[in-house]
């Protein structure tokens, strides 16, 4: 059995019944609109965050109609976002396959992502919960805040490490928090506990953002995305980070001048992934991943010790170990 069947085991009939409302839940009589949806569902990952939904829910209670569609509410609010970046980025594939505006147009694409986004919204309201709704509504402002921080730094070789860490967090951690603290408020968890699943959300988002920019460091067409895009989109990750900051001499000075240049041809995009290599920065992005790893099952000591904690476990086992 895998990793991902493990997690789920716990929650195979909840995961069934969000899956058989989810896809109903983009339907349109628009022909467009309609393919487009099929489209992206079609590619649509693991759904690890209606994953972490269900599961701090059912950490402490019964999944119900506010878990679902909190969980509902969230994929989508993800889905939008992973349609409006592709467009941001020019990148023209995801998850192995054409992305949206490359299949269609820009314009599709950000068309359809507004259209998923309202009803991720409207999915919120169901749950008739405020604190759910206020929950989601903070978390789509802070998405697309992280994103713009990261473009206002965008091939800045003097970016630090904090920054690097605030722009991951905004941006992929935070997304996960709320998942776990939407499940938690599902189910009227206390406010003690409720925060130590919002902070093992954060800490497991830390790491899975993280771990995706390791990916970029490698050849591997098993990660779902071409690798080197981040350092080709003069996007500093944590590797190349670490390793201008303690490097010096006459092959920094070079990394320095290609990205100041924006001279990414592919000989220089792999002497720039080779840099961060043989001066240290991908074992040490491995180090802090595993800082966050520890952190994130330290938040679960306190927490009802079952399967489903076991199961919280696994999560962080699979988001560090996973090799695409």
């Amino acid at each position: 059995m895998s990793f991902i069947d493990k997690i789920r085991q716990p929650i195979l009939a909840e995961l069934q019944e969000f899956e058989n409302v989810f896809n109903t839940v983009l339907k349109s009589d628009n022909t467009l609109l309609s393919n487009v949806h099929e489209y992206v569902m079609q590619g649509h990952g693991k759904k690890m965050r209606p994953i972490l939904t269900i599961l701090a829910a059912k950490l402490f209670g019964e999944v119900n109609q506010s878990t679902l569609y909190g969980a509902f509410s969230l994929e989508l609010l993800h889905t939008a976002s992973l349609v409006h970046d592709d467009v941001v980025d020019d990148t023209m594939e995801r998850r192995g396959r054409p992305s949206v505006n490359a299949k269609w147009t820009n314009k599709v694409a950000v068309l359809s992502g507004d259209y998923i986004l309202s009803k991720s919204l409207h999915s919120a309201t169901v749950t008739h919960n405020l604190r759910i709704l206020e929950a989601i509504a903070t978390i789509g402002m802070i998405l697309p805040d992280g994103e713009l921080l990261q473009l206002a730094n965008t091939e800045q070789t003097a970016l630090s490490e904090d920054k690097y860490l605030d722009i991951i967090k905004r941006k992929t951690a935070m997304l996960f928090a709320t998942c776990t603290e939407v499940g938690g408020l599902s189910v009227n968890v206390d406010e003690k506990s409720l925060n130590h699943l919002k902070k093992y959300g954060e800490y497991l988002g830390m790491c899975f953002q993280i771990k995706d920019d390791i990916f970029d460091y490698y050849e591997d067409a098993q990660v779902g995305k071409p690798t080197g895009n981040d350092v080709r989109d003069g996007k500093l990750t944590l590797p190349l980070i670490f390793a201008l900051r303690n490097t010096n001499g006459t092959e920094k000075d070079e990394i320095v001048k290609m990205i100041d240049n924006k001279d990414f041809s592919t000989a220089n995009i792999n002497k720039i992934m080779q840099f961060a290599h043989n001066n240290g920065g991908v074992d040490y992005a491995i180090s802090r991943m595993n800082d966050f790893k520890k952190m994130a099952m330290d938040e679960l000591t306190d927490l009802p010790d079952n399967e489903i904690r076991t199961s919280l476990h696994e999560c962080v086992e699979f988001v560090t170990d996973r090799d695409f």
